[in-house]
C-alpha cells in the first residue's frame, strides 16, 4: 500500500509542470503559478495576503511576510524622495500600500503617477483597486474602465471581470448579501448548475475567480462564490468549510448564505458514508482542474532558523521540508538545514493521511494541509512525510491537526520509498 501510493504521488509530481505569470494586483514582487490552484494551497495563500493588511497588536511582532512587504514599501518610498519613480515603480509602491492596508497613501501615490503616465495599465488597475478598497465605487469604475482600455490583450478578460464586479457592487452600494453575477450563474440551489449554465462556463472561469480573490483577499463575496464553485464540482465538505469562513472570518450575514451553508454541511455528512475513493474522485472531477498546488510561486520569507540541538527536540518548519528538490530520476537535493536534522529528534504539526481502511494505524502519511481527494489534490512528493509509531503502538485516524515528534530519517538512495520518515513517533493533538 505504501509503495503503491508513493508511486502514484511520484508520477503526479514528475508529470506536473507549472507556468509563471504576473497577475492580480500588479506588483512585480508577486509571481503567480498557473491558475486554478488546488484548493488548500489557494486558501492558504489567500489568507496570507489578507493578513498583510492587519497591523499586529501592541507588543506582538509582525509576520515575516508583512515585514518583507513593509520593507519593500519603505525602500521605494525612500527612492521617491530622492528621484522620480518610473511608472512600474510607482505601481509597485501603490500595490504594496494596498496590500498593507494603507489605501489612502496608495491612492495619493497612484494618482500622482497616473497624471504623468495616463495610459499606463498597471497604474490604472491598481488605482481602481485602491478606490474600491476605500468604497468609492464611482472612482473605482472610472479607473477600471481605463485599465480595460489600456490592458494587454491577455490581461483584458480579467480586467473586464473586475470591472463587472465593481459595477454590480456599485449598484448595490457595496453590499455582498447576495452572490455577484459574474458568469451568468444564478445559484438558486447550493452548488447546483443547470445544464445550460454548466455549458456556458469557460475553462478559465475558476482560474479567473481565484485570481480576483487573490487580488481582493478581503472580499467575502468572492470567497462565497468560490464555495459555490467547489460545491458544483462535487466537493460539499470544502464548500461548507469555505462558507463557514464567510461567516466566521468575514462576518457575512445573509439568509441565502446560511441556507447554502447548511445544505452543503448536510451533503458533506452524507458523503462521509461513501467509502469508495474512486467514486469520490469522480464526483470531484468536474470543470475544476487544478494546474498548480499553490498560487503564489514566490517563496515567502520566513523567520531565522534556530540552532539545532543534537540531544533535544527540534522544530522542523514545513518551509524547510518544501525546499527539497528532485530531478527527473528522482534524485533529491535536501536543503542544508534539513540534512543537519537527519537522525535527530524533530517535531512538526500537520495532518494525518491513512494508508488503509483500518480504524487504528501504526503508520501514516503526514502532510501540511488536509487533503480531501488524493486524485484531485495530490501533494508533491517533497511535501509528504511517512510517520511510523513504535512497534506495537497504534493511533486512531483523525481529521484534526496534530503534532508529531520522532527521529527524522532522510532517504537519498531509494527512489521507490518516501523521502522523509519520522520513526518512533509520538502523536498528540495540536492545541
Amino acid at each position: 500500500m505504501r509503495r503503491t501510493l508513493f508511486a502514484f504521488v511520484l508520477a503526479a509530481l514528475l508529470l506536473n509542470t507549472a507556468a509563471h505569470a504576473r497577475a492580480g494586483l500588479y506588483y512585480s514582487g508577486e509571481v503567480y503559478s498557473e491558475l486554478p490552484s488546488q484548493w488548500r494551497g489557494f486558501l492558504l495563500d489567500q489568507r496570507t495576503l489578507r493578513a498583510l493588511a492587519a497591523t499586529p497588536p501592541a507588543g506582538k511582532a509582525e509576520s515575516p511576510t508583512r515585514k518583507h512587504y513593509r520593507t519593500e514599501a519603505e525602500k521605494l518610498a525612500k527612492w521617491a524622495r530622492q528621484r522620480k519613480l518610473t511608472a512600474e515603480e510607482a505601481a509597485d509602491l501603490g500595490a504594496l500600500f494596498v496590500r498593507l492596508g494603507d489605501t489612502a497613501r496608495a491612492i495619493e501615490i497612484l494618482r500622482t503617477a497616473q497624471r504623468e503616465h495616463p495610459r499606463d495599465f498597471a497604474l490604472a488597475a491598481n488605482l481602481g483597486t485602491a478606490w474600491q478598497m476605500q468604497g468609492d465605487w464611482a472612482q473605482a469604475t472610472a479607473c477600471l474602465e481605463q485599465a480595460v482600455q489600456f490592458a494587454p490583450a491577455k490581461r483584458r478578460p480579467l480586467e473586464q471581470l473586475h470591472l463587472k464586479l465593481v459595477r454590480q457592487r456599485a449598484r448595490r452600494s457595496g453590499e455582498t448579501g447576495d452572490l455577484d453575477d459574474l458568469f451568468g450563474l444564478r445559484w438558486q440551489k447550493p452548488g447546483k448548475l443547470t445544464e445550460a449554465e454548466r455549458k456556458s462556463l469557460t475553462a478559465d472561469a475558476a482560474a479567473q475567480l481565484q485570481q480576483l480573490a487573490l487580488w481582493l483577499p478581503s472580499d467575502g463575496g468572492l470567497l462565497w462564490q468560490l464555495g459555490e464553485f467547489a460545491g458544483a464540482n462535487g466537493d460539499a465538505a470544502l464548500a461548507a468549510a469555505i462558507l463557514d469562513g464567510c461567516v466566521t472570518e468575514f462576518g457575512m450575514r445573509s439568509t441565502k448564505l446560511n441556507e447554502h451553508r447548511r445544505a452543503f454541511r448536510i451533503a458533506a455528512d452524507l458523503a462521509k458514508q461513501d467509502g469508495d475513493t474512486k467514486t469520490k474522485h469522480e464526483g470531484h472531477a468536474g470543470f475544476f482542474k487544478p494546474r498548480s498546488t499553490r498560487p503564489l510561486a514566490r517563496k515567502l520569507d520566513r523567520a531565522p532558523l534556530p540552532p539545532i540541538d543534537p540531544k533535544g527536540v527540534n522544530v522542523l518548519p514545513w518551509s524547510v521540508v518544501s525546499e527539497t528538490t528532485v530531478d527527473r530520476r528522482y534524485r533529491p537535493t535536501f536543503p542544508p538545514y534539513l540534512k543537519d536534522l537527519d537522525g535527530k529528534t524533530v517535531a512538526l504539526s500537520g495532518y494525518l493521511q491513512p494508508l488503509g481502511d483500518d480504524a487504528d494505524f501504526n503508520a501514516f502519511l503526514f502532510v501540511e494541509y488536509p487533503i480531501g481527494c488524493w486524485y484531485c489534490e495530490q501533494p508533491e512528493a517533497t511535501a509528504i512525510l511517512l510517520v511510523e509509531l513504535p512497534e506495537g503502538k497504534t493511533y486512531p485516524y483523525t481529521r484534526e491537526r496534530v503534532k508529531a515528534r520522532g527521529k527524522l530519517r532522510l532517504n537519498a538512495t531509494d527512489p521507490e520509498n518516501f523521502l522523509y520518515t519520522i520513526r518512533d513517533v509520538e502523536i498528540e493533538r495540536d492545541e
